[in-house]
């Protein structure tokens, strides 16, 4: 508007940049309220009746016509500016029960479980959202510490229903279930009454005791990575391949479980295939492996936070897929769980 107003009075009245005053009140309905709004365009209606006077235009039409565009503009913006802050309040409405709804599906895990040591990491492929077909859980008992990551077929508000009724069925016979297979089994007989279809569910179950070592049972699901205290990295593989979860009910084997040695100073990480399958510019999946040498920050944290902002730089343009990361580390010193 301050442009304008110095460039008719420089070049006078016969340019015509007078009507140009109107875009003030548009760009503010673009960014402000409705009220700043109003007060933009009182200030330029102001201004084009002053210019209108000093270059004599209320002789004619022009000084009217520029008017009435200003206040048409000025109109048209408050009622954008008001529609606009009633779909940010919804927005905002929308995003609270969002954030509701992740800290019930998703809680946070445990910081530390006797011995253990964990954190995780969650990005969400859906612009803005904060859940997705991800899942993952932590649930502590006096004997043990029960873990499952898993990966739900699709996206969208279908795949984290799905998330729903996997974490629920897990939260449960996780407390009830004597070992792995049978909770393997409690979670495949849950989704067998929800899901329709060939929908299914890849999942990694895992189970940490006062012995050092872990036992998996894997659902058609990436091999953990186990990084020993050494260095060393270790992706260790079922013994036998089996379906997700949701397929396991058309008469095949389940799968079966296997142990690995997890002893203080070891990290056990568990992840999606959204880590794994991430491209760069030249369509290289991400090497998680050569990237182990990033979780050797001792805090959990900063070192999965470091993991993840490594993977955000190999990735070109938006992540394609969720990506969850569960850091699990068995710290040095005696291997109790509380």
């Amino acid at each position: 508007m301050a442009v304008v107003a110095v460039t008719d009075i420089i070049a006078g009245p016969d340019v015509g940049f007078l009507p140009l005053v109107s875009l003030g009140p548009a760009f503010a309905s673009l960014v402000g309220g409705w009220r700043h709004t109003a007060l933009i365009g009182v200030v330029a209606l102001v201004l084009t009746v002053a210019l209108g006077l000093y270059d004599g235009l209320f002789e004619g039409r022009r000084g009217l016509t520029a008017c009435v565009s200003v206040a048409g503009v000025t109109g048209v913006g408050l009622a954008a500016a008001v529609i606009r802050e009633r779909r940010e309040a919804e927005l905002a409405s929308v995003r609270s029960i969002a954030e509701a709804a992740q800290r019930v599906l998703l809680r946070p895990v445990p910081l530390t479980v006797g011995s253990l040591q964990m954190a995780v990491s969650y990005t969400s492929a859906i612009a803005e959202a904060r859940i997705g077909g991800d899942l993952y859980e932590v649930v502590a008992s006096p004997d043990s510490v029960r873990v499952i990551i898993g990966d739900v077929q699709g996206k969208g508000l279908a795949a984290v229903e799905t998330a729903a009724v996997v974490l629920g069925a897990f939260r449960e016979a996780a407390h009830d279930e004597p070992d792995l297979v049978k909770l393997g089994e409690r979670l495949e007989r849950s989704l067998s009454r929800e899901l329709e279809g060939e929908k299914f569910v890849t999942a990694v179950l895992a189970e940490i005791g006062t012995e050092e070592e872990v036992s998996f049972l894997n659902f058609g699901h990436p091999e953990p990575m186990v990084v020993r205290a050494d260095g060393t990295v270790d992706f260790p593989e079922p013994p036998s391949y089996a379906l997700p979860l949701g397929l396991g009910m058309h008469g095949t084997d389940g799968p079966r479980p296997y142990r690995v040695g997890f002893v203080p100073g070891d990290q056990l990480l568990l992840y999606t295939d959204g880590v794994t399958e991430a491209r760069d510019a030249n369509d290289a999946f991400y090497p998680l492996a050569d990237r182990a040498c990033l979780l050797n920050d001792p805090d959990a944290h900063h070192a999965l936070e470091a993991l993840r902002e490594d993977l955000s730089e190999h990735a070109v343009g938006p992540p394609h897929d969720d990506a969850a990361m569960l850091l699990v580390r068995r710290r040095r010193g005696r291997p109790t769980v509380s």
